[in-house]
């Protein structure tokens, strides 16, 4: 797994229960994911110069701990699947000083030409990181 966020939790982001607001590990997930494409050479560069975009079509979040003001978190990232325009991926969140897992986020994302609005195929350099990274 590669880590692709590193934060604080801030008194800001907690909710009326004094924990982090789902909005704000959403928000958290959507840091890491970034990161994770630019780790596959999906940077913005390529984005801007190819007219190419990432779109989530399915995200699935696990709550597995309260995240508190002042904690700070990772997340892990690993590869799941690879298809010739889908990236299936997996976040990890963890508190960084006590290794307790605190969600997960599963993501399937579809790679697309962004004049067309339509799915396209991945490069074929990038589906070899991809692979590379199962």
């Amino acid at each position: 797994m590669l880590e692709t966020y590193r934060g604080v939790v801030r008194p800001a982001q907690l909710d009326h229960m004094d924990h982090m607001n789902v909005q704000y590990y959403t928000a958290k997930f959507d840091e890491a994911s970034w990161h994770w494409f630019s780790a596959l050479g999906l940077t913005s560069e390529y984005f801007n110069t190819e007219n190419c975009g990432m779109a989530a079509v399915l995200q699935v979040t696990n709550y597995k701990a309260e995240a508190i003001a002042g904690d700070l978190l990772t997340c892990q990232t690993e590869m799941l699947e690879v298809k010739n325009k889908v990236i299936r991926f997996m976040h990890h969140m963890q508190n960084s000083e006590t290794g307790v897992l605190i969600a997960t986020s599963e993501l399937t994302a579809v790679h697309l030409d962004r004049a067309a609005r339509k799915s396209c195929p991945i490069p074929g350099d990038i589906i070899k990181k991809c692979k590379e990274m199962l």
